[in-house]
């Protein structure tokens, strides 16, 4: 239960900060200028801060045995970086036509091109029994994909390229993501001893900066006294992220678990989770370089505000049920593959 109270504890105190950011927002404590500077801190230190972090305390070794499920990583991946924006896109046609803020089915899109996260598909799929070496090649590499591939999509989907200079993004994104995960890595190699003694809370400090950028981001997007949020738009949109999760897991799982499927029911809670989960730590500072300046930024960003924490509290309510299929479905495995007794005459 201890990795299940971690994902709700994180879930709880995203929401505590997003209520403050919301109910009792200083003027001009998030937007430039203001005291916590995020222009400086968060554009820059605390997006490095986070890959350095996640550099120092990913276990390269622990990815190699998972290294050889060609097929299982491929269809994360593909569904995950192709399918998922592709879908999303679609079904963003359909929903152009009704009256719901453009600006958040921008985010909602944005949303699809985002990578697997790092932490709580690892989380979910060990708290099931799950293959959670697949579960954490796929969260690290679909991470490192993430970087080249979406402001691509973003690019191709939204259509930002006029405003933004591509190469400025790549350099940017190369300079405080790329950078700090490598020194992070060579750093971890000289005092890899001394990390695995003292075990330092990386997943705290990671969660304080994170909550950190998150909340200067809710208070540009209430600070604004041009951003024209509904109701009606904030409630479709998070019955829609709930109902998109649901949709591409239960297609996942059917997909996984279908007849001529090699994938044991381990690797189905994997892909289950790998490729419905979107990552937030390297979504909200990639929308800040990809769209920096850009004057809706705030209003993109509130799909992938709510689709994190909604994706953590839908997974630890899933958890007991797909543990209970993945047990059975093992059991009955062991049993067709058990040799027959010889029968006799």
């Amino acid at each position: 239960m201890g990795l299940l109270e971690r994902l709700r504890k994180e879930w709880f105190i995203l929401g505590i900060v997003l209520v403050i950011a919301v109910a009792r927002l200083e003027p001009g404590v998030g937007v430039k200028g203001g005291p916590l500077k995020p222009e400086i801190t968060i554009t820059y230190i605390a997006v490095s801060a986070i890959f350095f972090n996640s550099g120092l305390s990913l276990k390269t070794e622990e990815l190699t045995s998972a290294l050889m499920h060609v097929k299982l990583h491929l269809f994360v991946q593909i569904f995950t970086l192709v399918f998922f924006p592709t879908a999303i896109w679609v079904f963003l046609q359909l929903l152009s036509i009704t009256p719901i803020n453009q600006w958040l089915l921008k985010g909602l899109q944005t949303v699809g091109c985002m990578p697997p996260p790092v932490s709580s598909a690892v989380i979910l799929t060990k708290a099931v029994g799950g293959n959670e070496a697949a579960a954490i090649f796929n969260s690290a590499f679909g991470s490192f994909l993430g970087i080249v591939i979406t402001p691509l999509l973003l690019l191709l989907f939204l259509g930002s390229s006029s405003s933004v200079p591509f190469t400025s993004i790549f350099s940017q994104l190369f300079m405080t993501v790329v950078v700090p995960l490598i020194i992070g890595q060579i750093v971890r190699r000289y005092i890899k001893d001394w990390l695995e003694r003292k075990k330092p809370p990386f997943g705290a400090i990671s969660s304080c900066v994170l909550l950190m950028i998150i909340y200067t981001t809710f208070c540009d997007t209430f600070a604004n006294p041009n951003i024209d949020l509904d109701k009606f738009s904030l409630i479709i949109i998070v019955f829609i992220i709930f109902s998109v999760q649901m949709s591409f897991m239960f297609l996942t799982f059917l997909f996984s678990t279908r007849n001529n499927s090699t994938f044991t029911p381990a690797d189905t809670v994997a892909i289950v989770f790998c490729s419905t989960h979107k990552s937030l730590t390297l979504g909200i500072p990639m929308l800040k370089i990809v769209f920096a300046g850009y004057e809706y930024l705030s209003l993109i960003s509130v799909p992938l505000l709510i689709y994190h924490p909604a994706q953590i509290l839908l997974g630890s309510l899933l958890v007991p049920t797909i543990k209970s299929w993945m047990v059975s479905r093992q059991k009955a495995l062991k049993l067709t593959r058990q040799p027959k007794a010889p029968v006799k005459v």
